[in-house]
């Protein structure tokens, strides 16, 4: 099963989403405060969007495929499985992508225990009630 996920995970990396796409360029390369992020990361039987393991914090960013009950229970599952093994998680839509990179960031870092960074982008604002909330979904 390994080598399936690992060439699952590979081929996820290569056909990522929009707003995948969008979030690695602000996690990528220890930008944020240092920490080392992974896209695509095989934990369990799970894959995670992106991961930082030295953290143990989970990012998912979720796309419309998120929002029928079968999909939604996959979630939970996923949520409680990172859960019961230390891993916090922060999940997003792609919309919280698109319209307020700023403030997923921001939750990212607080999901690390940091302060946000400092920012020149005056629109930034809060996620949405009930979204990018640290711990399980």
């Amino acid at each position: 099963m390994r080598n399936g996920a690992v060439g699952l995970a590979r081929d996820l990396r290569r056909h990522e989403t929009g707003a995948e796409h969008g979030l690695w360029p602000r996690l990528r390369n220890r930008q944020v405060d240092g920490w080392k992020f992974k896209r695509q990361v095989p934990l369990g039987r799970f894959i995670l969007d992106f991961y930082c393991a030295d953290a143990r914090v989970a990012v998912e960013v979720d796309g419309a495929t998120h929002s029928t009950a079968t999909e939604l229970a996959a979630d939970a599952d996923k949520a409680e499985f990172l859960k019961s093994n230390g891993v916090r998680l922060v999940r997003v839509s792609n919309a919280d992508v698109d319209d307020n990179i700023e403030g997923v960031v921001d939750m990212i870092y607080l999901a690390l225990g940091q302060e946000p960074a400092p920012s020149p982008v005056a629109s930034r604002r809060p996620l949405p009630k009930g979204r990018g909330e640290v711990g399980a979904h």
